[in-house]
């Protein structure tokens, strides 16, 4: 049974740093992109960054939002996938998921995944 789960996530103030994991279980996915999703109260989950598989490159992709800010990484020996917070601002304020693609390529929509975790709440306080 495949299994993601979120860790990482807590209170922030604006300005500081957090890093997400997400440790997956049940089968490996270096063949597969993994991303990062969020969602805020009221409003629709969100792309914020996926990264493709290491033998090509391990290309990544981010939202507007956070270009710059966050950085998404793997490390296949462990099956897990990273997302390092830094300058957090109170707009980034969600549940963080992660997912995991069905392919090489990274999705932005998240009807390109498969599997999901179940969310992580990071909160940045001003």
């Amino acid at each position: 049974q495949v299994q993601l789960v979120e860790s990482g996530g807590g209170l922030v103030q604006a300005g500081g740093s957090l890093r997400l994991s997400c440790a997956a279980s049940g089968r490996t996915f270096s063949s597969r992109a993994m991303g990062w999703f969020r969602q805020a109260p009221g409003k629709e989950r969100e792309f914020v960054a996926g990264i493709s598989i290491s033998w090509s490159g391990g290309s990544t992709s981010y939202a507007d939002s956070v270009k710059g800010r966050f950085t998404i990484s793997r490390d296949n020996a462990k099956n897990t996938v990273y997302l390092q917070m830094n300058s957090p601002k109170p707009d980034d304020t969600a549940v963080y998921y992660c997912a995991v693609g069905g392919g090489i390529a990274v999705p932005r929509g998240q009807y390109g995944y498969d599997y999901w975790g179940q969310g992580t709440q990071v909160t940045v306080s001003s």
